[in-house]
């Protein structure tokens, strides 16, 4: 199976909140007032948000009066047309730039955070890289134990202290590391939950602080890693760390199997962040590049 025919199956249930629903709105009806008001409703309801929803339907009104759309099939063409358009173009994570490449990877505990990191230590040494994971997670000593495995996997070196030791020092420790090793890429956990919500931010600035005493530039990419099963929740953690650290992009794990996938549309409107990776399925192999048309395309296929 292709990876369309694999991203077409795993976001089947997303497909039939959105799509299959705009289809049955839109079964042998003119395309009126009504029409459109219930479409819009089921993209609001469906997790692609008030903000990206108002303007698709705000263009469908436009060109309903105008007489360029004058069918079903016209507005789906439409709606194809206007979630590609807001997606915008693919926005892949690669490795750039002077060696080490630092991703301070983000989130929430139970997301796929830790998994989502040693996928990506597995795909980047496959590439010809070599990775050094840091596990700063060090509130959960589980957390340590996990990029450990994922370490032994797929042949990355790891940077741990022991469990409650200053995460920002691990940090710190793995970039020195990666810099007198000449190793080409370094991914950071990080701790998804402290006593409160402030105190989990702070430490997620200081690690960025202290990143930047090794190498200035770092991190390159700060990967915040949501799941896509909460919809709206993900959008307010986006939101949340997006303030505290600067989110530049977003890995979206759990996408198949769940009818929430619409939350791309609402993290890329309303956060302006790109989503660049998706998990569709439990396979190593199963993180991908986020490419937006592909994505439409399955939707409406």
């Amino acid at each position: 199976m292709g990876f369309l025919d694999r991203l077409k199956t795993g976001i089947a249930k997303t497909r039939k909140n959105i799509v299959e629903r705009v289809e049955s709105i839109l079964l042998n009806r003119a395309i009126d007032d009504d029409v459109i008001e219930e479409i819009e409703e089921v993209l609001i309801t469906s997790d692609i948000g008030a903000e990206a929803a108002d303007k698709i339907i705000g263009i469908l009104r436009e060109k309903v009066k105008a007489g360029e759309i004058k069918n079903s099939d016209d507005v789906k063409a439409h709606l194809k047309g206007e979630m590609s358009a807001l997606l915008g173009k693919s926005q892949p994570l690669v490795v750039f730039g002077e060696r080490p490449f630092v991703i301070l990877a983000a989130g929430v505990n139970g997301v796929g955070k830790t998994t989502t990191i040693g996928k990506l230590a597995s795909r980047f040494i496959s590439e010809g890289n070599s990775v050094i994971l840091a596990a700063a997670d060090t509130f959960r000593a589980a957390a340590i134990e996990q990029l450990e495995i994922w370490a032994d996997r797929t042949g990355a070196e790891i940077i741990k202290h022991r469990s409650g030791s200053d995460p920002a020092a691990v940090a710190f420790d793995a970039v020195e590391a990666a810099k007198a090793r000449g190793v080409d890429v370094v991914i950071i956990d990080t701790a998804g939950r402290l006593h409160t919500k402030s105190q989990l931010m702070d430490e997620l600035k200081k690690v960025n602080r202290v990143i930047k005493k090794s190498a200035p530039d770092a991190p390159h990419e700060i990967l915040l890693v949501v799941d896509a099963t909460t919809g709206q929740n993900a959008l307010i953690q986006a939101k949340i760390f997006n303030e505290a650290i600067g989110v530049t992009g977003v890995a979206l794990t759990k996408l198949d199997g769940t009818a929430k996938g619409g939350i791309i549309f609402a993290i890329k409107k309303e956060l302006g962040i790109p989503v660049k990776l998706i998990g569709i399925g439990e396979g190593i192999d199963d993180l991908k590049d986020f490419d937006p048309e592909d994505f439409v395309t399955a939707l409406f296929e």
